[in-house]
């Protein structure tokens, strides 16, 4: 389920038609309560950061690596073994780039679509065994509907899922996704712009609350020492009081699945 590319290796849909999105999605109980998925991204930059996210956090919980991380193939191994499902991040341009930079190969809205899709697969390549990918910043870039698509596009080609991050309003991320039939999901909650154990957990209090209200809903956070025991701790709690913590995959708006 991989293609060799001057990248790295990329996913693709198997012939037999089982996309990665299946593949690599951490079962679920398929239950109707109410459900969240946390997804903590920023894997692989910090050494220490990523052994303490991938050993603390519940295997429910879905995580995303920066293509910025070091020794990413081991720490993916290292998460799949302990049963997270897993993202990659792209980093995105912003409004203010570069005074404000994702990163190397940082995807932008005046590049031909050419250059967009090899930064896409440069950071795609950095490892595999992913159900999709999310946004790292890229308000700028979301906003453009002529820079999303050629990348919406080869996510639906290659069977992944978008996760947007829900940090901008302006996103095109969802109405291109329908437009493309890509399995799509898009975050409600960012629980750490604080970084204080008090401030996030208030957070996850308010995913609850969404998804006592709607059925579903999403958080992001990135992999902070704060975060990781603040989720932790939440996560054990809500299991008690009948939430379901699932991954990212369940909660996609999915085409194949109706």
């Amino acid at each position: 389920m991989l293609e060799q590319s001057p990248q790295g290796p990329l996913p693709v849909v198997a012939p037999d038609g089982r996309r990665p999105l299946d593949v690599y999605a951490r079962p679920w109980s398929g239950a109707r309560g109410a459900r969240v998925a946390i997804v903590i991204g920023g894997l692989g930059l910090s050494q220490t950061g990523s052994q303490q996210a991938i050993r603390a956090l519940p295997a429910e919980i879905t995580l995303a690596f920066s293509p910025e991380g070091n020794s990413l193939g081991r720490w993916m191994q290292a998460a799949r073994q302990d049963g997270h499902e897993i993202l990659m991040q792209i980093p995105l341009e912003p409004y203010d780039y570069p005074r404000v930079n994702p990163g190397r190969n940082t995807l932008t809205v005046d590049a031909p679509p050419a250059a967009t899709l090899e930064n896409l697969h440069r950071a795609m390549g950095r490892i595999t065994n992913y159900t999709g990918v999310m946004n790292y910043m890229g308000a700028r870039f979301t906003a453009d509907a002529n820079a999303m698509t050629p990348v919406i596009q080869d996510l639906s080609k290659r069977g992944l899922l978008y996760l947007d991050d829900g940090t901008s309003a302006r996103s095109q991320a969802d109405a291109i996704a329908a437009q493309q039939g890509t399995p799509f999901a898009a975050a409600d909650v960012l629980i750490d712009s604080t970084q204080n154990r008090g401030a996030i957990l208030k957070k996850l209090d308010e995913l609850e609350r969404i998804a006592r209200a709607k059925g579903t809903a999403i958080a992001t956070g990135s992999a902070f020492e704060v975060t990781v025991e603040a989720v932790t701790s939440w996560v054990n709690e809500a299991k008690a009081r009948g939430i379901e913590i699932v991954p990212v995959s369940a909660l996609v708006r999915d085409p194949e699945r109706g």
